[in-house]
């Protein structure tokens, strides 16, 4: 299973006894991609059994501290855990002088009367700034759709999203796969690697005496590419419809019911009827809602509402992992 999403926390603004704030991470080939870092995200990675150092890309929606508050704890803990590759962080504008500055190192600590004295210990904790870790941080603009990742396996664009701040969704789209050519094929018509590279992008086989097998006689086809939209903090905003248009996968706020509209349109936050209206007009294969307000004990209710407008509805379950497959 290459395209799976686990939810690391599902609940807005404030952290409780059985929730956390929003944090999702993306596993796509074999990558893991970690979008919003609310507070006590590399806990969750540790009980979901993630090896963090694997986490090259983080995508931060923006600077409400719910949605990267657990940042700077995720990013100590990969430089005491001796991590050298490059880190790169994707956020609205801000958020770099943020970390540099809770990242700078202190030449003091306090002895045991709470006096500050300087530190000239030769321990090898004791880091210099250019000791740690490289991290890239790109600022993204969050008024229009723009490409801010892209190789040869995945392309990552922003969704521009309506809230009291700079804020952005992002969009995940694994590129064309190559089409499967059967073993048994390459044995049998001795096919160079050369030849299999085409083949699996779809040419016909030419053998040397001039006869032709065609692609679809020696292939299976290519297994069809994966989709996850993430639109975090929002008012309804049915401008992003055509960026999501026909997703796999999208997970969209639900903060309140429907009953507290007046309350999402202040706060510039969506109900669970809203989002299940994006998704039935986006035409999407599976909504999965969150964000929820800390006073809904049960996310039944909110769930019932969103299956009223969009029937492949769930709701973020934390620890859980969704995919296309398990839709």
């Amino acid at each position: 299973m290459s395209f799976t999403l686990t939810v690391l926390g599902s609940s807005s603004a404030l952290p409780t006894a059985t929730t956390n704030p929003t944090a999702h991470l993306l596993k796509a080939d074999e990558r893991f991609f970690l979008i919003d870092c609310g507070e006590g995200t590399q806990m969750q990675l540790r009980r979901n059994h993630v090896k963090i150092q694997r986490i090259h890309h983080v995508f931060i929606s923006h600077l409400h501290g719910d949605h990267y508050f657990g940042l700077i704890g995720l990013i100590t803990t990969m430089q005491l855990l001796g991590r050298v590759k490059t880190l790169h962080i994707y956020s609205p504008p801000g958020l770099k002088a943020i970390i540099e500055l809770q990242r700078r190192p202190y030449n003091h600590y306090e002895n045991g009367d709470g006096n500050e004295i300087e530190n000239t210990s030769s321990d090898k904790t004791s880091k210099k700034e250019d000791d740690y870790f490289p991290i890239i941080f790109h600022e993204l603009e969050t008024r229009k759709n723009t490409v801010i990742f892209d190789d040869n396996k995945i392309s990552v664009e922003t969704i521009p999203l309506k809230h009291r701040i700079p804020c952005c969704g992002f969009l995940f789209r694994e590129k064309p796969k190559l089409r499967k050519i059967l073993p048994e094929m390459i044995l049998k018509h001795k096919i160079s690697i050369e030849q299999i590279q085409k083949i699996k992008l779809g040419e016909n086989l030419q053998k040397e005496d001039g006869t032709i097998i065609t692609n679809e006689e020696i292939t299976l086809p290519a297994l069809d590419s994966e989709s996850y939209a993430f639109c975090s903090d929002t008012r309804f905003n049915e401008s992003i419809i055509p960026i999501i248009k026909g997703v796999d996968l999208l997970y969209h706020e639900a903060t309140f019911l429907h009953e507290l509209e007046h309350l999402a349109k202040k706060t510039a936050h969506s109900t669970a009827l809203q989002a299940a209206t994006i998704a039935m007009k986006a035409e999407v294969k599976q909504l999965i809602i969150g964000h929820f307000s800390a006073r809904y004990k049960n996310k039944d209710v909110l769930l019932n509402e969103a299956k009223t407008v969009f029937e492949n509805t769930v709701v973020a379950e934390e620890g859980k992992t969704y995919s296309p497959t398990n839709q």
